[in-house]
């Protein structure tokens, strides 16, 4: 498995160049990039900047491991909003799009939710209509990723919708694509379940995964702890990962970073990903 780390892991501010150098700099093997509404790399991005981020990477001798966006919380594909959800099917085909131009394979993609506590006065959805919603998204656009070759994985997040293993994989089967699938996110399960029971499920499903760590006595968004700091059984998630035959890219995405020399994060991550697999000289 390749060692990758999350353009949300930086300090707020810092550029898409200097991203690249820190991760680099860290010991990283590739970066996810994260596409925008406005800024470097976003909706607005022509196919000259794209690719321009592209070479840079290829320059600095890092890879691009996928392509993130956080733009599925304003814009959910199970809004009440016929607009909202016309919105998110655009914006993941600009997604898809992207990526093919920086060549990478997947794109992480929110579902959508039925209900979010740390977004205030976000809208609650029926959970019958969420459902049917986001299973029509991604059937309509499995067609284009499938042109583009470029995965979209369906994250597991904190959106009270695709709760359990079973109903992701049930999800993901009913969509019926090659190119639809899991990205799956270690961390964000813990508070409810265990990540190596996902993995198991899920299978050959999983495109992408994201590395976090939670530690349950904490709970709500302050539950999530630095990588080995946490509740998640790494080696049991390591040796779930090795046994469906699972060889990309594990991603790290660290939320927030510190408050004080905040790049150190990456840093500190790096050092945990090498002993998480395996690649630690200690």
């Amino acid at each position: 498995m390749k060692k990758g780390i999350n353009a949300w892991s930086f300090p707020a501010g810092t550029t898409v160049e200097q991203s690249i150098a820190i991760a680099k700099d860290a010991g990283f093997d590739g970066i996810e990039l994260a596409l925008e509404e406005t800024g470097q790399l976003s909706l607005e991005s022509s196919e000259k900047e794209i690719l321009g981020y592209k070479q840079l990477a290829s320059d600095t001798g890092l890879e691009l491991s996928s392509l993130a966006s956080g733009l599925y919380w304003a814009y959910p594909p199970t809004s009440d909003s016929e607009s909202v959800r016309t919105k998110a099917k655009d914006i993941i085909r600009k997604q898809l799009e992207t990526a093919a131009l920086l060549e990478v394979d997947t794109i992480l993609v929110v579902p959508g939710a039925v209900g979010v506590d740390f977004i205030p006065d976000a809208p609650v959805v029926a959970y019958d209509k969420a459902y049917d919603r986001a299973l029509e998204t991604f059937r309509e656009l499995a067609s284009e990723a499938e042109k583009l070759k470029v995965n979209i994985g369906v994250e597991n997040v904190w959106n009270k919708f695709l709760l359990s293993p079973l109903e992701m994989r049930g999800f993901i089967d009913a969509v019926g694509s090659d190119y639809v699938g899991s990205y799956f996110d270690v961390g964000n399960v813990v508070y409810s379940g265990y990540p190596e029971h996902w993995i198991q499920i899920l299978g050959s499903r999983i495109k992408k995964v994201h590395f976090k760590d939670y530690r349950r006595n904490a709970g709500g968004l302050h539950g999530f702890v630095d990588l080995l700091a946490g509740d998640v059984n790494y080696p049991a998630v390591v040796r779930e990962l090795e046994a469906i035959g699972y060889d990309s890219f594990v991603t790290a995405e660290m939320i927030p970073p510190y408050t004080h020399h905040s790049v150190q994060i990456v840093y500190n991550t790096s050092a945990a990903m090498d002993a998480i697999l395996g690649r630690s000289k200690r």
